[in-house]
């Protein structure tokens, strides 16, 4: 899409979150402990609020792997995860269930076969096949104007759509079907996402300077959210779903409570547009992308500016944090993507390969790489660690606009400029597969939670769902 002269291209976060399975009574790795202690604290006071918790149940993450613990403490209830990113099928599940219990008051002697059978349930999962192909299942002429945007919910049960006719459709992703149109909004709708992982509100920004959300299940607006002074064209929410942040063309973001429908803050210091935002997974921290060529990150809690990140020669055009928080990638129209550390803001290292601008980046679930398109019709693969191009996607006719990792990490989706999707082999970069049949360009597109369904969004005005 272009807003101006600029090719501007929204991040749509599909996170993909848990897939709850009820439990009895769960961070792995040499970290557990700090992680622990960080969390409970230590010393004689510390113990005696470890022996206040008393666990509920456990919510068992199959990407990235995890076990969510929801557990209550002094009355209050809380959930924490234990994160199994570097998780494989030839982990020893009795040994790890062993390291994380040393530091896990939690998980006491009586529920550690339950756990074990927990984690072979994450190994069943990634050993898994990817290997089935795509075939167009609905094709849906959704609006009467141009699409802006797709996005699925957490199970990818319902899909939305937003577009140029003012508005945002509600979709089933079964069959096809058109639930509600919200509607409302007085100019167009480009900005859009579900509250994942609990995908029972959707929020909406729009050309018209205002943010609405809404009940997905009645199509009822609960808040618009008034405040900015230009277009609105990047929101996400937190994955706590309490706030939701929206950017604008006005240069700020603002952070609001969905809750009681407030501005929380304003969050100023960009000198020009931003067109990129992004919370991390616990919370407490979003950064912004804006055309003045740097990134910042923002303490959510204070809204006081942390850190700017300074280096790129161009616009920001896509900026995101990777799973445990560690690690922030920026795209940018200098054709280079940058790995900064996110607690210090200190530059680590610049990806670069590309011959034009980087219209989109992403990390995959564990955070070990890094995907990046280009306005050079290919994207790259690269390791996290390393830094080192792993893997080059060649083949598309025009420039590239979106690119997202499935949820097991193992292929690719990209969408273009040359009316196609195509579906990519993420260790090898081969073409497992074109989507053809959009009339126009394809602009947005995403894998539902299990990365079995993928939905296109092109300016040929349809949707198409692909089984």
């Amino acid at each position: 899409m272009t807003i101006s002269r600029k090719s501007l291209i929204l991040i749509t976060l599909v996170r993909l979150f848990c897939v709850c399975v009820e439990a009895t009574p769960g961070r792995s790795g040499a970290c557990a402990e700090a992680l622990l202690g960080r969390c409970y604290g230590n010393g004689t006071e510390a113990r005696r609020r470890r022996r206040r918790m008393k666990l509920r149940r456990l919510l068992l993450r199959y990407y990235p792997p995890g076990i969510i613990l929801e557990y209550v403490q002094g009355g209050e209830p809380k959930t924490r995860s234990i994160d199994l990113l570097d998780l494989s099928p030839n982990t020893d599940a009795i040994a790890l269930v062993e390291e994380i219990g040393k530091g896990e008051p939690l998980i006491t002697a009586s529920c550690k076969e339950h756990i074990i059978r927990l984690v072979q349930r994450l190994q069943e999962k990634l050993e898994e096949k990817e290997d089935h192909k795509f075939y167009l299942f609905k094709v849906l002429r959704a609006h009467i104007l141009p699409l802006t945007n797709v996005a699925f919910n957490k199970s990818g049960s319902r899909f939305i759509t937003g577009s140029y006719d003012r508005t945002c459709k509600v979709w089933d992703t079964a069959s096809g079907e058109e639930l509600r149109t919200l509607e409302g909004h007085g100019n167009v709708v480009y900005a859009i996402a579900f509250n994942n992982p609990y995908g029972d509100k959707i929020a909406t920004g729009s050309f018209d300077k205002t943010c609405k959300l809404w009940s997905t299940e009645t199509g009822q607006c609960y808040h618009t959210f008034r405040g900015h002074s230009a277009e609105i064209v990047c929101l996400s929410f937190n994955l706590q779903s309490t706030l939701v942040a929206t950017g604008s063309m006005d240069t700020t973001a603002k952070l609001w409570d969905i809750e009681k429908g407030e501005e929380v803050v304003t969050l100023s210091g960009h000198s020009a547009e931003i067109i990129s935002l992004s919370f991390n997974t616990t919370g407490d921290r979003i950064i912004t992308g804006s055309f003045d060529h740097t990134v910042a990150v923002w303490d959510v809690g204070t809204g006081r500016m942390l850190h700017i990140l300074i280096g790129h020669r161009g616009e920001i055009s896509s900026a995101q944090f990777n799973w445990d928080c560690s690690l922030i990638v920026t795209g940018s129209m200098d054709k280079t993507c940058m790995l900064w550390n996110a607690m210090t803001g200190a530059h680590i290292a610049t990806l670069t390969g590309h011959s034009d601008e980087i219209l989109d980046v992403c990390f995959d679930y564990a955070g070990q790489r890094i995907a990046a398109a280009s306005a050079d019709g290919s994207a790259r693969v690269y390791n996290a660690e390393t830094k080192e191009c792993i893997a080059k996607l060649e083949g598309h006719g025009g420039e590239i606009s979106k690119v997202c990792f499935s949820p097991k990490g193992n292929r690719i989706l990209t969408a273009s400029s040359d009316k196609t999707a195509r579906v990519w082999d993420a260790a090898t970069g081969h073409c497992l597969q074109i989507l053809e049949g959009h009339t126009d360009e394809i602009f947005s597109c995403a894998f539902n939670y299990k990365g079995d369904i993928i939905i296109t969004g092109s300016k040929d005005n349809t949707c198409r769902v692909w089984h």
